[in-house]
């Protein structure tokens, strides 16, 4: 599969699990729901694999946490739905929050690369990395401070469409991203 391929299969993903996970939630615990929420796991985990592919030579340390980042935000909502499935959903609730802290906190340098690589425009990327803070910071605040979660998430969920639509539409870019001997350091 070529960059710009898996690109566009990662833009597809980024836009499915939003309906996974919204249409799944709303209908569990009914099995249909429980198991669109599964599959939203199986998307998250994806997107992290093919992001790692598509990062590794020019970004390794960021590939590396982008994947990690995404299996753990993948296993930890389908923790998240046996507890569900159990009926507790307590304990859903707290696997979901930490889920999203990770992913809010292990999605910034995934952003931060996207605009030093030149995959998406540099106020896109910059959306994201404060969509994802807001994200990290919005699930720990919601129990103090009910509605923040959902709140301070909207702009990290308008990004990831955003990014979806961009990479369903141009894909990775297939040109080696050019890293500046000063951002190569950092990385």
């Amino acid at each position: 599969m070529s960059h710009r391929q898996a690109g566009r299969l990662a833009g597809t993903l980024f836009l499915a699990v939003f309906l996974l996970y919204g249409v799944g939630s709303t209908l569990a615990p009914q099995p249909a729901g429980l198991t669109l929420m599964v599959l939203n796991s199986a998307g998250v985990a994806t997107i992290g694999a093919i992001a790692f592919r598509l990062l590794r030579t020019a970004a390794p340390r960021t590939a590396l946490v982008y994947v990690l980042a995404r299996i753990t935000e993948a296993v930890a909502l389908a923790i998240g739905v046996l507890f569900l499935a159990g009926g507790n959903a307590e304990a859903n609730q707290a696997a979901y929050v930490a889920a999203m802290v990770v992913l809010g906190v292990g999605s910034v340098p995934f952003c931060l690369a996207l605009a030093r690589h030149r995959v998406a425009p540099r106020w896109l990327s910059m959306w994201g990395v404060v969509g994802y803070v807001l994200l990290a910071v919005g699930v720990g605040l919601d129990s103090a401070v009910p509605g923040a979660g959902v709140a301070l998430a909207v702009p990290g969920g308008l990004f990831e469409l955003t990014l979806g639509v961009l990479l369903l539409v141009r894909g990775w870019p297939t040109r080696a991203p050019t890293v500046t001997p000063s951002v190569a350091a950092t990385q």
